[in-house]
């Protein structure tokens, strides 16, 4: 039988951990809490769990400089805390490699959806061990111009170099790729890649998109790899015939 998915939550907010162990262990996941930053990170790259919650405003380190740490050697899906109104750190969160934020004050059952999402696509991708989902086939490649994406492997390259993405800007990737040459909209790419549907003002793919092009480059001819089709979506372009 294979083990209960395990989250760690990094939050300073005792009674939010309480909260959040009693809502997230009645849908089967297993919490461990830390209320520093230090003690957080140092969990977090000691052992391999599903999912981590991280709060923004911590003690000692602040939870952009912790995801910063923890991406230097994982891609675990990152669900960030920021403070409701506080644009700029919801976006500093995603251009540093978090996979989805929520604002607080949040209502908790949103959280337990969001991380049932994040979940579902770390199950998908076979970071947590996912039995009897349909992988790709390992030959399949997928190419346009100077970009091979293989989805069993779920590897990224680019003119022949590897390009470390987390899994959703990997997931974001995947869907423009098998769409190329297609405007692929907003709320579809939140639905496939988020798991969820798009809120006012909500700017989580818009900042995978950004964090794509950044990781990405140029297509082969130096123009923009990833356009934005205004009041549309997004299009992965094709240069070469």
């Amino acid at each position: 039988m294979a083990d209960p998915p395990q989250i760690l939550v990094i939050d300073d907010d005792a009674e939010l951990c309480e909260l959040l162990a009693e809502l997230l262990g009645q849908e089967g996941y297993v919490i461990e809490s830390a209320r520093d930053a230090i003690s957080g990170l140092a969990r977090a790259q000691e052992r391999a769990f599903t999912l981590v919650v991280l709060d923004v405003m911590l003690p000692g380190l602040n939870g952009f400089e912790v995801l910063t740490r923890l991406r230097q050697s994982s891609r675990v899906p990152v669900l960030m805390l920021t403070a409701r109104g506080e644009d700029v750190d919801r976006i500093v969160g995603l251009e540093m490699g978090a996979d989805d934020y929520l604002p607080k004050p949040f209502n908790p059952r949103e959280l337990v959806a969001r991380v049932r999402a994040l979940h579902r696509r770390a199950a998908h991708a076979g970071a947590v061990g996912a039995v009897g989902a349909a992988a790709p086939g390992p030959a399949e490649v997928l190419t346009v111009d100077d970009l091979e994406v293989a989805p069993a492997a779920r590897r990224v390259r680019v003119r022949g170099e590897e390009v470390k993405l987390t899994t959703a800007e990997y997931d974001l990737l995947e869907v423009l790729v098998r769409q190329a040459g297609t405007v692929v909209s907003r709320e579809e790419l939140a639905k496939r890649v988020l798991g969820r549907r798009l809120a006012a003002y909500d700017r989580g793919i818009d900042m995978h998109v950004s964090n794509l092009r950044r990781k990405l480059g140029p297509g082969p001819g130096g123009g923009e790899r990833i356009k934005t089709v205004r009041n549309a979506g997004y299009i992965l372009a094709r240069e070469l015939a």
